[in-house]
């Protein structure tokens, strides 16, 4: 089996499954070996739904710091991220399939501000980020398509313009 190259990106990490385990140490796996993650994503996006963190007038709450809900969610994200990373690094824990865990290094630069300004622009005006979305949509909000449309459009154009973006 010949060995694939893997370029990192330095702004984001943009490979697939596919690609990242492309080496001669890597198992293949039948087709049905990713229903875990359909099934982790289920539960996750049970957990959503349940907490309200899809809900349009607890992220309008949040952005008007009318309530500590959704930054309780977000902290405990956020902290629970931090943990889980400590131990990674820590403990040298590797993949279910053997392979070292890597965290790049990345640098912030304007464009990172300009893109997340963006975000939180667009947060605030859907009343959705683009996780939750699908919850959203799941749980009977059918207008929230048009938000999912649009992200995915956005999405096309940032790949399209990327290059000229500022960086």
């Amino acid at each position: 089996m010949e060995k694939a190259t893997i370029e990192t990106n330095t702004d984001f990490e943009t490979r697939s499954l596919d690609t990242m385990c492309l080496n001669e140490s890597s198992i293949q796996q039948p087709w049905w070996h990713n229903f875990k993650y359909s099934a982790a994503g289920i539960l996750f996006g049970i957990a959503l739904y349940k907490g309200e963190a899809i809900s349009w007038f607890r992220i309008q709450e949040m952005f008007r710091f009318e309530s500590f809900h959704m930054y309780g969610i977000i902290g405990t994200a956020v902290i629970v991220g931090m943990i889980s990373v400590f131990i990674i690094k820590k403990f040298n824990i590797k993949t279910m399939n053997g392979e070292t865990i890597v965290f790049p290094k990345k640098k912030l630069n304007k464009g990172n501000i300009i893109g997340g300004l963006l975000f939180g622009l667009g947060w605030g005006i859907t009343g959705a980020c683009p996780g939750p979305l699908y919850v959203q949509i799941g749980a009977g909000y059918l207008v929230v398509i048009v938000t999912l449309l649009s992200a995915m459009l956005g999405t096309l154009a940032y790949g399209y313009f990327r290059e000229k973006l500022p960086r």
